[in-house]
């Protein structure tokens, strides 16, 4: 007979989120284990890059939510054993012409009132960034406080400090079966688990888990391409992202090429530690069909090469795509489940993951010991996307 294993709290999934709750939960003394159907960090958190940005978010909860993660990122370099490549450097928005210029200054002054630290870069100020940008550039933003990680490396070091904490680990151990009378029932392919409580932590995975509760979960996949650079002279220190990027993750009204705005490509690169760098990015809905597209490539390439022409002999090692769990509001899911109890969900964070798990972990925490949470959190209940049914006068 299979061996039994219980804990007060399973989670599940052991990707950037499950890592970040699975620290959170084991640090404020609670029995928890984390299972994982492959190794951790395999999935989508293998497969991005390693923002910790505000840069990219929209005005308001999404980045004051990003700030704390932020915040709580720094603390965390003190208590994790295994570095994880943390560089505090800042990044930038580069724009295409005088009308994104415009609006990035509109940008800069929303986040300055929201108390954010945002400059407006100009012509000058792009050039000292970078010999390889384009000398048509108008200008750009740029954020302070945004730092880059290896998201790999951040999840093992989380979940290696939680085993210290009293974590049990569970890798290659698929859920098949998810049940709840009493406590929940977790078939797996590694035996029979039992818990008081479950999260949801399993990213673009999460509806399929929600399924066994018989619970409809409003998550989709987004499929990204990520380019990788070969070790060479370095493009940037710094992120950069070109903002059509924000045009194309809110799903805006932006002007560019017919290919571009097929596949939701706009510029993104990322130095990393060990000198190369990643380049993007690409949005599409195609399920989760994860074959690279050369249609897709290319024109990542063109994008690349409007902003840094003199790149046109570097050389590219490979390129992987990975699946951001999409919500149709861009924000994630991090919530109890009301008509289950015991039951929560922390998934949704699209392209977001890297730069929400740390704040998302410490909210988990706090949702499930039903203390005060560092953040309000009603804009990421999962209730949010019931139907509402329309009211009939008698």
């Amino acid at each position: 007979m299979a061996q039994k294993h219980h804990a007060e709290v399973a989670i599940i999934g052991g990707g950037i989120m499950g890592s970040a709750i699975a620290y959170y939960v084991a640090k404020a003394g609670l029995d928890c284990m984390l299972i994982e159907k492959n190794d951790i960090a395999s999935g989508t958190s293998s497969k991005c890059d390693g923002n910790i940005t505000i840069v990219d978010k929209d005005p308001g909860y999404d980045s004051k939510m990003s700030l704390v993660s932020q915040e709580l990122t720094v603390e965390l370099k003190k208590d994790l054993a295994i570095p994880f490549e943390y560089r505090e450097l800042g990044s930038i928005l580069v724009c295409d012409n005088d009308a994104e210029m415009e609006a990035a200054m509109e940008w800069v002054g929303i986040q300055n009132e929201a108390g954010l630290k945002f400059n407006v870069l100009d012509r000058e100020d792009i050039r000292q960034e970078s010999p390889y940008f384009a000398d048509d550039i108008p200008g750009g933003l740029e954020c302070e406080t945004d730092s880059l990680i290896n998201p790999y490396l951040y999840c093992y070091s989380l979940v290696e400090r939680a085993k210290e904490y009293g974590l049990k680990l569970f890798t290659h151990t698929e859920v098949t079966s998810l049940s709840k009378k009493e406590d929940f029932t977790i078939e797996t392919s590694n035996g029979t688990f039992t818990a008081k409580k479950v999260i949801n932590a399993a990213g673009v995975w999460a509806p399929f888990i929600g399924e066994m509760l018989n619970l409809d979960i409003p998550i989709v996949p987004r499929k990204g391409h990520i380019m990788v650079g070969a070790r060479q002279k370095p493009v940037m220190m710094r992120n950069v992202m070109e903002f059509g990027y924000l045009m194309n993750k809110f799903q805006r009204e932006r002007i560019a090429d017919q290919e571009t705005l097929k596949y939701g490509v706009a510029l993104v690169l990322e130095p990393t530690e060990s000198q190369n760098f990643l380049l993007g990015s690409s949005r599409e809905f195609v399920g989760l069909n994860g074959s690279v597209d050369m249609n897709v490539v290319r024109t990542m390439a063109r994008r690349a090469l409007r902003f840094f022409p003199k790149m046109n002999d570097f050389n590219m090692i490979r390129t992987y795509t990975g699946f951001r769990p999409w919500t149709e509001d861009h924000l994630p899911i991090v919530s109890a489940v009301e008509e289950i109890p015991g039951f929560y969900i922390a998934a949704g964070h699209e392209g977001d993951g890297i730069s929400l798990a740390t704040v998302t972990g410490k909210l988990i925490e706090q949702i499930v010991c039903e203390s005060e949470t560092i953040i309000p959190i009603d804009p990421l209940r999962f209730d949010r996307f019931k139907k509402k049914v329309p009211t009939t006068s008698m």
